[in-house]
């Protein structure tokens, strides 16, 4: 407790010079003060452990110093040890304690009995300052781990990651984790409230073993922190599994307390918070490659037609949808079909295989779009009931242009033509209402017009108005670029979002 330094506060020169030398020779730093007001600029403008604290001073009573230095946040949990040789009945020391002191000498003094009340007060003090840092450290720790595991990406996991473990030691800290794809990122910052860099981490892999381990790394360039040439950097290493990476988390070992629980917690709580991004990314690249799967792999070759199709999933953040298309050549007519199963999740797109399926069998029977989706819809009522999805299916002669389209509550057609451009209408109900249909929607395609299919995550945003956005879709479609394909892609890049929430599809088809 040596490296402690005191603060002695007495008008008399002669006593001050005693309560110094005593504290001196016991090894503490003092620093003096000859009035309470001196006193109050010392605590202010220094860092001091303990005051030694007269009660009886030229300008306040040592009582109201005492009452301003623990009012005073900054100061409150300094011990104030009280000295007296006037103030010494029972009504002074209790004054004095309730008032703020810790302790309550009656002079004379024994030096010994000084040395040994400071070093009681600076125990209680550094373990009182010891449990509020660690209790500040544990709510910053809460706050951390809720907002790794709040994060979208591994990008933005290791950024909170690190900010916070920034916040919780007070220095520069780094993160380092693996993702799905087995790159090795990084996040890094300086210190408390600086901004924080994120690239690939150069670092040699390690075999480490299952568990949590603290390690010291005596050569600190190797982790970017303003650490001194011969201080250490503290790594907590955490492997969950056997098949899995390790993640790191380092701070300088003079930020850590005697022990390093916090340290190893957050390790703890970033590696939780990877595992389960990284098993979601895995889970929903197995759902796309499944969903997938269950579309068409090639488009047909038809004399006469260009076709095209442009299909995207939904973001890694998002659930899998049920959106497909078909194409299809049956008795000399193309059918082509697209949509969209209510809900986003694994199930939604095995709902949408047994649509797909199911329409292409009845379609294989020669029934008309009409009747395929009365047909579909009754499946769907009894055994896929509380399912629902929205349909729009057409078949098409290549050689005369001919049109037969029935739609399920999907999104009209848009009909691109050398003159002009026109949503397609035919209101129905979705499949799975029980609900009288119309009549099929019957008319020409003509010579080098393009008609576009698509599903709504192409067009509807929840802050923009739904006929602005076909709007928008008829502008940007009413030129089709010689390739369809890349006409499709430009409907993508200038009307799909940067980060779908739905998946999408576009059908393209051109005759010619």
């Amino acid at each position: 407790m040596t490296d402690a330094t005191i603060l002695v506060v007495d008008d008399s020169a002669a006593k001050r010079y005693l309560l110094v030398r005593w504290l001196t020779r016991a090894g503490f730093t003092v620093v003096e003060a000859d009035s309470g007001a001196s006193a109050l600029d010392r605590m202010a403008s220094q860092d001091i452990d303990l005051i030694v604290l007269d009660v009886r001073l030229g300008d306040m009573s040592g009582f109201d110093v005492a009452e301003r230095i623990k009012a005073n946040p900054r100061h409150a949990s300094r011990p104030v040890i009280h000295v007296s040789a006037h103030a010494v009945d029972l009504a002074d020391r209790t004054q004095g304690l309730a008032r703020g002191a810790d302790a309550y000498l009656v002079e004379p003094i024994e030096p010994d009995e000084l040395i040994a009340t400071t070093r009681a007060a600076l125990r209680y003090y550094r373990a009182r300052r010891r449990a509020e840092l660690l209790a500040a450290r544990l709510a910053c720790l809460a706050e951390t781990t809720l907002a790794v595991n709040s994060a979208a990406t591994l990008p933005q996991l290791l950024d909170a990651a690190v900010t916070g473990a920034a916040q919780i030691f007070g220095t520069g800290a780094v993160v380092v984790a693996e993702n799905a794809d087995g790159d090795r990122l990084a996040a890094v910052t300086i210190e408390p409230g600086t901004s924080v860099r994120t690239g690939s981490w150069p670092g040699d892999v390690v075999p480490v073993p299952v568990g949590v381990t603290v390690d010291t790394a005596p050569t600190p360039e190797d982790w970017p922190l303003p650490v001194s040439a011969d201080e250490q950097i503290a790594i907590a290493t955490v492997r969950l599994r056997n098949d899995r990476p390790a993640v790191h988390v380092a701070v300088p070992s003079s930020a850590l307390l005697p022990e390093s629980i916090v340290l190893t917690q957050l390790a703890q709580a970033v590696a939780t918070a990877v595992e389960a991004q990284r098993s979601y990314d895995e889970e929903h690249r197995i759902a796309v490659t499944l969903q997938r799967s269950l579309l068409p792999r090639r488009l047909p070759k038809i004399a006469g037609l260009d076709l095209a199709v442009r299909y995207e999933p939904a973001s890694m953040q998002t659930e899998v949808g049920g959106d497909f298309y078909e194409f299809a050549m049956i008795d000399g007519r193309l059918l082509a079909v697209i949509g969209d199963v209510a809900g986003h999740s694994l199930h939604a797109a095995t709902v949408m295989a047994e649509l797909r399926h199911a329409i292409r069998a009845y379609a294989v029977e020669g029934h008309s779009p009409g009747v395929i989706l009365e047909r579909v819809d009754e499946l769907v009522r009894t055994l896929l009931p509380g399912e629902f999805a929205t349909v729009c299916l057409l078949t098409l002669e290549p050689d005369t242009g001919r049109v037969r389209l029935a739609s399920a509550g999907h999104l009209p057609s848009l009909l691109v033509t050398a003159d002009a451009t026109r949503f397609i209408e035919h209101r129905a109900p979705l499949l799975g209402i029980h609900a009288d249909r119309p009549d099929d929607l019957e008319f020409d395609l003509p010579s080098g017009a393009t008609l576009v299919l698509y599903t709504d995550g192409l067009i509807e945003r929840r802050d923009v108005d739904i006929d602005q956005r076909m709007a928008d879709l008829a502008v940007c479609a009413a030129t089709v670029d010689a390739d369809l394909d890349r006409f499709c892609g430009r409907l993508l890049a200038e009307l799909g979002p940067s980060q779908s929430s739905d998946d999408l599809a576009v059908v393209a088809l051109r005759r010619h």
